[in-house]
């Protein structure tokens, strides 16, 4: 079976004046659809710059990246955001609420171009927030929830759209281990129950350990891979 995602020879540098930094470097792996991936490697290792590659938010300068049938380095910028409208799903570090808006707010806005009726919409926005278990906190502002419950409205907004594409950047990177293990575990129930892929960065090895695959990245290069055999069972 042809992969999900798969990036072949990827490059991309940042420009600051006349200095270039290169961000990725021949970076070359495939993801299957419906797994949960894992992205670890040191700070400045390029792991966040996949993410945005793999959501469009920044093009490669070299290479193929493409994700199903889409040419990410090749498509027109129309198709592009028809993509991450409609593809993508991003779960980011910093939660990223708006902090007027409760949280069925906050994952009803997601879907203001969904082509949804406003009934609809807010159904939707309200079965979001059963999943991730903040059905009794929909009229809570953010500053009345925790941190993992904030997170956990993030994850709910995110999946609200029916991504096939789940985009984690340290969702648990500014939680304590026992919130960031309740939101991990919401995050990967999540992907089981929809079939999402999804691709998480993080700094944690325990929550690597517990990804379909683990890609371990250096310098902006993949410099090694682990995945869980097809018969383990993750806890």
């Amino acid at each position: 079976m042809r992969p999900y995602i798969e990036l072949e020879h990827v490059e991309k540098s940042y420009r600051l004046g006349t200095v270039a930094t290169r961000a990725l470097h021949d970076l070359t792996f495939s993801l299957a659809r419906g797994s949960f991936n894992a992205i670890v490697g040191p700070s400045g290792c390029g792991k966040s710059t996949l993410l945005t590659v793999l959501g469009a938010l920044d093009r490669p300068d070299g290479g193929a990246a493409r994700v199903g049938d889409l040419d990410l380095a090749r498509a027109d910028a129309e198709t592009l955001t028809a993509y991450r409208r409609e593809t993508i799903g991003f779960v980011f570090q910093s939660y990223n609420l708006l902090r007027s808006l409760t949280a069925l707010e906050n994952v009803e806005m997601s879907l203001a171009f969904s082509g949804l009726s406003p009934r609809d919409r807010r159904a939707r926005a309200v079965e979001s927030l059963e999943r991730v278990g903040l059905a009794e906190m929909a009229g809570n502002l953010p500053r009345q929830l925790s941190g993992g419950q904030q997170q956990r409205v993030s994850i709910a907004r995110a999946v609200a759209r029916r991504p096939a594409l789940l985009l984690a950047d340290e969702p648990t990177g500014n939680l304590d281990r026992e919130s960031g293990a309740r939101v991990f575990s919401c995050l990967l129930d999540l992907q089981r129950d929809l079939g999402v892929t999804c691709v998480m960065v993080t700094h944690d090895p325990d929550l690597a350990a517990r990804a379909d695959r683990t890609i371990r990245m250096h310098d902006g290069r993949v410099v090694g891979e682990s995945a869980v055999p097809p018969a383990s069972v993750r806890a």
